[in-house]
């Protein structure tokens, strides 16, 4: 009989990007998060990445990485102008952290 393999199992940090070793992983997230929600938005408009592109003022071939999630073209800043762009109100708060919890992080809340 063959001998199983033994799995080692590492419990992640909430942050798959710090996980992996990006240098910079809060903003990373940051802009995952932001480039879903645009993502989301172009798709249930039922926009062409060329209508997409007109809309948001870049060409077809930086809408299809943005669709693919490749982050390294857009600022979060510039994610924030195509969320604008798109009809979408973009707010920022600051606010204390939680005392329960060790480090402060930034996160997108969405609301319809």
């Amino acid at each position: 009989m063959a001998k199983k393999k033994e799995i080692l199992v590492k419990e992640g940090s909430g942050n798959v990007f710090a996980d992996l070793g990006f240098p910079h992983p809060e903003r990373e997230e940051l802009k995952a998060d932001l480039m879903l929600r645009i993502y989301r938005l172009i798709k249930e408009s039922g926009l062409t990445q060329a209508r997409a592109g007109e809309i948001l003022g870049i060409k077809q071939p930086h809408v299809s990485s943005l669709m693919r999630g490749r982050s390294g073209h857009f600022s979060v800043e510039r994610l924030f102008e195509f969320l604008n762009a798109l009809g979408q109100d973009v707010e920022i708060a600051v606010r204390p952290k939680p005392p329960v919890r060790e480090a402060a992080r930034t996160s997108v809340v969405v609301r319809s």
